[in-house]
């Protein structure tokens, strides 16, 4: 008797639709959070982990309901969004525009190779407390310390892209008699982008260290300020929805940057 090759794992596989394998996934990451509140569950009631040390899950909760009650939640969630967007936004495009136009001269980009090489090692967050003094304790100084900390790893992520265009390219576009800046818009840049996008993926997380240790150092509002704050009294359910927060806001600028790169795809 034939096979219907209709019924073969193979083909019952091929026949589910994108749609099905995303909730699966999704379905999939829920078991895993839920596993992982069950296990810390589990580990306080059976006394390896201490309350008072690592909070409980009933606690988290109620902790975050009480700060959405209240209204304090959403507002240190969002003066920590505006902080983090601005500081992502400023220094990732100065960081990818000034990249890209290095390219445009490379004696410019011979005299600055040690400096970006130095301002790389160096430790961004030691920069926080320079800043702070230099902008003032309000919003400014901590949109400053995520611009500088993004702006930093935009810039070498967009003139690193730039070196890696094939220089057969190049070549062509100088025998067809193209101007230095008709190359770089039609092959630089476009070539480029993987390595912006790149950028804009880390500087994600960047942006959010940047305005959290601001936050940490001197603030009144903010993800970080409540964390810090909290620490110092030990509540240590209201630490972890500080945390969480803190979480669900690199999981929504991800999905922004995610989108923007399917767009971008969709383009070429």
């Amino acid at each position: 008797m034939a096979t219907d090759s209709q019924s073969t794992p193979a083909a019952r596989i091929k026949r589910r639709s994108p749609v099905d394998a995303a909730l699966r996934i999704r379905a999939y990451q829920i078991m895993v959070l839920l596993a992982i509140v069950a296990l810390w569950q589990v580990g306080l009631w059976l006394g390896w982990l201490k309350p008072y040390v690592y909070g409980t899950p009933l606690g988290v909760v109620q902790s975050f309901a009480g700060h959405l009650a209240d209204g304090s939640l959403l507002r240190h969630f969002w003066v920590t969004g505006v902080e983090v967007v601005i500081g992502f936004a400023i220094g990732c495009l100065f960081g990818s525009a000034g990249g890209l136009l290095l390219w445009l001269s490379p004696l410019w980009a011979k005299i600055l190779h040690p400096y970006m090489i130095a301002l790389n090692g160096v430790p961004k967050i030691a920069l926080a407390p320079l800043i702070i003094v230099w902008f003032g304790l309000g919003m400014e100084s901590k949109i400053a310390i995520a611009s500088i900390i993004t702006f930093i790893v935009a810039f070498l992520q967009a003139y690193k892209g730039t070196q890696e265009i094939d220089p057969d390219l190049i070549r062509l576009m100088k025998s067809l008699g193209a101007s230095p800046w008709q190359t770089f818009r039609t092959i630089v840049v476009p070539g480029s982008l993987p390595w912006i996008v790149s950028a804009l993926r880390l500087n994600v997380g960047f942006a959010l260290i940047g305005a959290v240790v601001g936050e940490y150092i001197s603030a009144e509002e903010g993800l970080g300020y409540m964390v810090y704050y909290a620490g110092q009294l030990y509540d240590l359910n209201s630490v972890w929805v500080g945390i969480f927060s803190l979480m669900i806001m690199a999981l929504l600028l991800e999905a922004i940057v995610a989108r923007f790169e399917r767009s971008l795809d969709m383009e070429h």
